[in-house]
């Protein structure tokens, strides 16, 4: 299993080596590095990164602070010069902590502790059918099979299915419906916006088409959905 990662770090010495280290691992893919959060934060939520080695020290944004607004799919591996940092970095559930001076030793072993969690990720799993939902004080039972969509609304989501003229109203976050959903079966397209594949059948202009509904497709998640269909065409 290959994975792509970033590398974050003010002092160029530290953001040197760890790119060599990560140039001589194999299944290592660099996709940036960067000498602050800021400069980071705006270039990083298009990459996709699986794997962030995040210093904490650093001005304007600490690693800390920015390691709370990378992707949940990413990730992190802080490197400090610091152990007082070790206790909170477990605190925003941290894959590992490196402290510096960081041998190449400690580098891969922190590495594949990433590989094995995406290849624990990636096991089959027996998957759900069914998931209820609140929706005007009840719980309602929603077979997956029949989502075409989930539209998010502030605190509130509205689940599309299909040969049912209204939507089911819940009071509930697009995260947690996310969550909630098979990712074999479902991808999220916008913020807005969550489909199940196997439902699509019109993309127009960046758009996906369910009758008279179109679905935009926004710059965010246009790699991820590319992706899908290149392993569809």
């Amino acid at each position: 299993m290959n994975l792509k990662c970033a590398i974050v770090d003010d002092e160029p010495l530290a953001l040197n080596l760890l790119e060599s280290y990560v140039n001589k691992t194999p299944f290592l893919e660099l996709a940036g590095k960067y000498s602050s959060a800021v400069q980071a934060m705006n270039d990083l939520p298009d990459k996709h990164v699986d794997l962030l080695f995040l210093d904490i020290q650093m001005p304007e944004l600490n690693g800390l602070e920015f390691s709370r607004m990378v992707d949940t799919h990413t990730r992190i591996v802080f490197t400090t010069a610091f152990d007082q940092y070790a206790i909170d970095g477990y605190k925003v559930n941290a894959l590992d902590y490196l402290l510096k001076p960081i041998s190449y030793v400690d580098f891969l072993q922190a590495a594949n502790k990433a590989v094995q969690w995406f290849e624990l990720l990636q096991q089959p799993k027996k998957e759900i059918e069914s998931i209820f939902v609140k929706s005007d004080y009840k719980l309602v039972q929603v077979e997956l099979r029949n989502i075409l969509y989930i539209e998010g609304l502030k605190d509130y989501i509205k689940i599309y299915e299909e040969n049912s003229p209204k939507p089911i109203l819940s009071l509930m976050s697009m995260k947690s419906m996310e969550e909630l959903l098979p990712a074999s079966r479902f991808i999220r397209v916008h913020r807005s916006y969550i489909v199940q594949k196997d439902k699509i059948r019109i993309i127009d202009r960046g758009r996906i088409v369910f009758g008279k509904n179109y679905i935009p497709i926004s710059d965010s998640y246009k790699q991820i959905f590319q992706d899908f269909l290149n392993k569809r065409s």
